[in-house]
């Protein structure tokens, strides 16, 4: 899970598992999704972990996050049965949405754990062994790592505990889970911020140079480190960039499903006002350029996500007024905008296959990540 390009793998596997695998709106530019079923921004911590200690070049997933993401969490593609029969977040059987993600058992759980995070120091904690070999701390530093790695760890262990414990089929619970997903995110670097920038304080200038030299030396795999270095010459952060003609607010089929009265469009015309400014705060906050300290990434990660956490506000406090204004038969049809697309794409893709003969064998997620680990 330490290898980006594995996770972005993981992602990319589960949020198409019921389209085919092919690439679509809300996909990232670096071929991960921010949401996958339920659960938004898969991997939170390993992505603020890998820009902030790391450099751009193994985070480029953590500026992929913006607008598009805010889209999708108001028009997700997901319904239950994808939830259930493709992407493997529920156990088959029948067993309630409900009933199956606050279940105890491992087992009807497991499609969460991978994406959440591990809490644990291995994974989860900073590479102690390898900063104190390089560094040749002293004591005074050493007990100021332990604190680092140990605010490391509760970090992760608050973003985890974020993770989702219900499905969301309604806009405005999508967009609150958001809410609560990013403040955890930003509570947690709130955490670790204050220890690393004491940390980083205690060096001298030769141990600054080397921590800052970490990346170079960095024990992940050969190919992961190819993909880094790559990314970090040829890309610079897009900061979730609106995707013209993908995000563009679908007026027509708003329109169509909720046929508005006249104080209900006028609502509307408020949340796709502060679509627009959510769209454009997150276009303007886009950080410019690569920041070289672990302290100064770090801080950047927060500044990007408090413009996050402002931006989903905006949008769901426009949400949740017009929302309020519809019917039940309304709120049902403009819930369904999403799940309508997919199935159009959906039959689109089955009669390709079915022309061109091929088929596609949907796996549960745990033998997903064995295919992938396994050669």
């Amino acid at each position: 899970m330490r290898d980006p390009r594995f996770r972005t793998r993981v992602t990319s596997r589960l949020a198409t598992a019921g389209w085919g695998g092919h690439n679509h709106w809300w996909r990232h530019r670096h071929g991960g999704f921010g949401w996958v079923g339920p659960v938004f921004w898969p991997f939170a911590f390993y992505d603020v972990y890998d820009y902030s200690i790391w450099g751009y070049g193994y985070g480029p997933s953590f500026w992929d996050y913006g607008y598009p993401d805010i889209y999708a969490g108001i028009f997700a593609p997901y319904d239950y049965d994808d939830l259930n029969a493709y992407s493997g977040y529920l156990p088959r059987g029948g067993k309630s949405a409900q009933n199956a993600l606050a279940s105890t058992n491992p087992d009807d759980r497991v499609g969460f754990a991978p994406m959440c995070g591990d809490d644990s120091r291995e994974i989860a904690g900073l590479p102690i062994d390898d900063i104190q070999k390089s560094l040749e701390l002293n004591d005074v530093q050493r007990a100021a790592l332990d604190d680092l790695a140990n605010a490391s760890v509760k970090a992760a262990q608050d973003i985890k505990a974020s993770c989702p414990s219900e499905i969301a089929l309604t806009a405005p619970r999508r967009l609150a889970l958001m809410q609560q997903r990013i403040e955890a995110m930003v509570a947690a670097v709130a955490l670790v911020q204050p220890p690393l920038d004491k940390f980083y304080g205690l060096l001298s200038d030769e141990q600054k140079a080397r921590f800052n030299g970490l990346a170079a030396k960095s024990q992940r795999p050969a190919r992961a480190r190819k993909t880094a270095r790559t990314a970090s010459a040829t890309t610079s952060p897009t900061c979730g960039a609106a995707q013209p003609g993908l995000t563009d607010w679908p007026n027509d089929a708003i329109e169509q499903a909720v046929q508005p009265n006249e104080d209900q469009r006028k609502a509307l015309d408020g949340l796709q006002n502060a679509a627009d400014a959510a769209a454009k705060t997150l276009s303007d906050a886009c950080q410019p350029e690569e920041a070289l300290t672990p302290p100064a990434r770090l801080a950047a990660v927060g500044k990007r996500l408090d413009t996050m956490l402002q931006a989903v506000k905006t949008v769901g406090t426009a949400l949740d007024t017009f929302y309020g204004k519809l019917s039940d038969e309304q709120k049902a049809r403009f819930d369904a905008i999403g799940t309508q697309r997919k199935a159009a794409a959906v039959q689109r893709r089955s009669s390709n296959e079915h022309r061109h003969g091929h088929r596609h064998h949907y796996v549960s997620i745990q033998r997903m990540i064995r295919r992938m680990i396994v050669p």
